[in-house]
């Protein structure tokens, strides 16, 4: 059966491939089987055209490509695109990392909120019933201490009576059901600050953990973690990129490793420190986060023990905003620890996608392939290049950025992320690019350059070189992701990606936001009111004028109109009067009354009826 490679046929091949790999003991996600999918019908070396009708042997030799590409464990390739594919399925900002916890959270306590909200408890046993529950309630909800902790339940239950006594739960019955929700949400948060309260002052707080002295201990344990592992993967970049270079310059070296896949573990690694540099920036986030949150939180402590100094009676106005922002300060550092939680879930995941670099290219392999190659670090290539720049003059059609005379210069949206954009296409290789020898616009997009001899050249023709990068992507289709050129590639784009655009490593476009004003009326009013743009009413006008030059206005006076007096009659107005010769009549008509006797029976076996009529006549109505 052949056909064009519609969708449908698309998702056949995806099938089939899956299918083939699982009979060989590697069950792999659809998305990754689609994504090589498409990446082998890019491959320019395939000579696979997304428009042209394929036989069914040739699909056939696509879906074995796909497999052979899929359980090749020796490519770094494959490594990068599982990369790749787990860190856009898995990872998730603050945000959304948040709203999932309350969203989960939610879903937990739904069963607890029906069980409360939908009663309508009448006796003094079921009432109790319902406020166990409400402690339980508060307690889950906090996530300070089991509900199997006595001493816990005991806590809360204290602190919920001195805020909702159990008499106010017949006020609480009458409430709708949204109004019992909401109670719910702030009876929670006023028995958490409570708990803060008293754990503060040594007089309870079982099971709740001494969060803000956790979180001091483990981000910098993490952020240590990613500083580790960020560095070795940098120094196996500079390793790579050292070695490559080498090969470009000695042909003899070129053949001797050219079998070696340096190319596709460089792009593995620089996506492995792309994605560790996005977990960074969040330990990072999650640091200062925690560090205010430690300032708050012992303001409103303070706060809250000078409201309060051992009175016996407070005014709820004025203690229990206190209260509720104890609980929303802890509520923070929750969130905190689940972030931090999830980075180091996710920095080891990724772990697991470098160590197909030890298995290719050992320590003693490295050091003896590197003997007498200059290994420079990214840093040192940078400072190289810090002394030449772009002379503007030497372009008259193209506009050149640089850091002192650009404002905002750091949030320019930098193509390739931030690699060289001449190196790619020509040379195979990503070296970092250096924006103080000038940032490049051309046709709305920016391009860095690691050398001044780099940017002359790609500034001759960046369409030119534009296009070899894209070449480039399509013969590595990891580069599209690494080098976040999803607007030229939308159809291999990873789904989650165009579900949604925060994820991944598509960086957003730099916002602010801005006003401006203007006066209603400036100048005078220029209306012209007599204009007219209608012809035909110009026409009009025109005949109108025409005939008006033919009239002449002619008066005169005889001697019969000369001093004429004036005249005047008088008549009698009309009197009103009226006539009636309408008059009221009915008529009625007898109702008809019928009884009929003897339907019921009688002691003979027949039935006689006899039918009486007491209709009146018509002459007695």
């Amino acid at each position: 059966m052949a056909g064009e490679l519609t969708p449908r046929a698309v998702r056949r091949i995806i099938r089939q491939a899956g299918l083939r790999c699982a009979a060989r003991g590697h069950r792999l996600s659809e998305t990754l089987v689609a994504f090589m999918v498409k990446a082998v019908v890019l491959d320019p070396r395939n000579d696979y055209n997304m428009d042209e009708i394929l036989t069914e042997n040739d699909m056939q030799d696509l879906i074995q490509l796909c497999v052979t590409r899929l359980l090749d464990t020796t490519n770094p390739s494959l490594s990068t695109i599982k990369m790749q594919v787990y860190f856009d399925m898995n990872y998730a900002n603050r945000d959304e990392l948040v709203s999932e916890k309350e969203r989960v959270l939610e879903g937990k306590m739904a069963p607890v909120v029906r069980a409360i909200t939908e009663s309508g408890p009448h006796a003094e046993e079921e009432m109790e019933n319902v406020y166990q529950k409400i402690v339980t309630y508060a307690l889950l909800r906090s996530g300070l201490g089991s509900p199997t902790d006595i001493e816990a339940i005991r806590e809360v239950t204290a602190a919920l009576q001195s805020v909702f006594p159990q008499t106010e739960m017949i006020t609480f019955i009458s409430l709708s059901k949204k109004d019992k929700e909401q109670q719910l949400k702030d009876l929670a948060m006023l028995v958490t600050g409570i708990r803060l309260y008293n754990k503060e002052c040594q007089k309870g707080g079982s099971g709740i953990d001494d969060l803000p002295n956790i979180l001091h201990k483990a981000i910098p344990s993490t952020t240590r973690t990613l500083d580790e592992r960020l560095n070795s993967c940098q120094l196996l970049a500079h390793r790579y990129t050292a070695l490559l270079e080498s090969m470009q310059e000695d042909p003899h070296r070129h053949s001797q490793l050219s079998t070696f896949k340096f190319k596709e573990a460089l792009f593995s690694v620089r996506q492995y420190e792309a994605f560790l540099c996005i977990l960074q920036s969040n330990a990072i986030t999650s640091a200062q986060e925690v560090e205010s949150l430690d300032v708050k939180f012992k303001a409103a402590m303070m706060a809250l023990k000078n409201t309060v100094q051992d009175k016996i009676s407070i005014e709820s106005k004025e203690v229990f905003p206190l209260f509720v922002e104890l609980s929303k300060l802890w509520t923070g550092y929750q969130n905190e620890l689940l972030l931090l939680s999830f980075l180091t879930n996710m920095a080891d995941n990724l772990q697991q996608f470098l160590e197909i670099h030890t298995q290719l290219f050992s320590e003693e392999m490295l050091t003896s392939l590197l003997e007498g190659v200059a290994v420079k670090s990214d840093e040192e290539r940078i400072k190289e290049t810090m002394g030449t720049r772009v002379n503007v003059s030497d372009f008259k059609n193209q506009e050149w950025f640089f850091p002192e005379t650009t404002d905002n210069f750091d949030q320019l949206l930098i193509q390739y992320h931030g690699f060289c954009a001449h190196s790619i296409g020509v040379k195979g290789i990503t070296l970092p690019g250096n924006p103080a020898i000038g940032i490049l616009k051309h046709k709305e997009k920016y391009y860095v350059f690691s050398s001044k001899e780099a940017a002359y050249i790609f500034a001759q023709d960046p369409d030119k070189f534009i296009q070899l990068n894209v070449e480039k992507a399509k013969e590595y289709s990891e580069l599209i992701q690494l080098l976040e050129l999803h607007h030229q590639f939308e159809y291999l784009v990873l789904h989650t990606q165009t579900r949604n655009a925060t994820k991944g490593l598509m960086k957003r476009p730099p916002k602010c936001d801005s006003g401006t004003q203007t006066d209603t009326h400036i100048l005078p009013p220029t209306i012209v009111r007599s204009y007219e743009w209608n012809e035909w009413e110009l026409r009009r006008k025109a005949i109108k004028l025409a005939n008006l030059r033919r009239k002449l206005t002619h008066g005169m006076q005889t001697n019969l109109s000369h001093m004429r007096r004036e005249n005047c009659t008088q008549v009698y107005l009309p009197k009103d009067a009226g006539t009636q010769t309408k008059h009221d009549s009915s008529s009625n008509v007898p109702k008809p009354q019928i009884f009929l006797k003897g339907l019921r029976g009688g002691s003979s076996a027949t039935t006689h009826m006899v039918t009486v009529d007491l209709t009146r006549p018509l002459d007695e109505t």
